[in-house]
């Protein structure tokens, strides 16, 4: 992407989180680039020039943003999962997050809209889980080098297994409005997780 003057990326920055916030809000199905500039009180004009192929460019940008969002939405705890209390912190985070956005996620809304097989979209979500992944991984690791888990145990692995679990909780959750499955899969995954700390010597 070119590079911005300050005013132009808080214009463009502007006009990704009302596109967002609108999603969030209504759904994506119905969302036009009116609704957008009505939101954000800017032209359309300026609309094409941050995001020249219009309504597709800015939902795919709208994905990176989300995407970016469920990550932070985890921090701090996500990156200090140092200690079994911490681990226990994130996992109230993450089910509080889900929580809070109950039945309707933008990410899946706009990946759906665009199509997952468009290379775009695709690159999105496979970004995310390989981010996901390895934070989870990097957390495995410090509870190993604690003398807390197995290190015998692969920490890629078990981070892809536990996202596996969350990622199917979530989905379960989006059909039912309910977090009993995600609360399930994490609370598992860190047992399994813990039943393999090695005995005292």
């Amino acid at each position: 992407m070119r590079t911005l003057t300050r005013k132009g990326a808080a214009t463009r920055q502007r006009i990704l989180e009302g596109a967002a916030a609108h999603i969030r809000e209504h759904g994506v199905a119905d969302m036009t680039l009116d609704d957008v500039l009505a939101r954000t009180a800017t032209s359309k004009s300026q609309l094409f020039h941050y995001f020249p192929d219009g309504r597709e460019e800015l939902l795919l940008a709208v994905a990176r943003f989300e995407a970016d969002r469920v990550l932070e939405d985890q921090r701090p705890q996500l990156g200090d999962l140092t200690s079994w209390s911490a681990w226990q912190s994130w996992r109230d985070k993450v089910v509080d997050r889900y929580r809070r956005q109950g039945r309707l996620c933008p990410l899946n809304a706009v990946t759906s809209q665009l199509g997952i097989r468009t290379p775009g979209a695709q690159a999105v979500v496979t970004e995310l889980m390989h981010r996901w992944q390895a934070e989870i991984a990097t957390g495995v690791r410090h509870m190993q080098d604690a003398g807390e888990i197995d290190p015998a145990l692969d920490p890629d692995r078990a981070a892809a297994a536990l996202l596996a679990g969350i990622q199917g909780g979530v989905l379960i959750q989006m059909s039912t409005g309910e977090t009993d499955h995600l609360e399930a899969a994490l609370d598992m995954g860190i047992a399994h997780l813990r039943a393999g700390r090695p005995a005292p010597s």
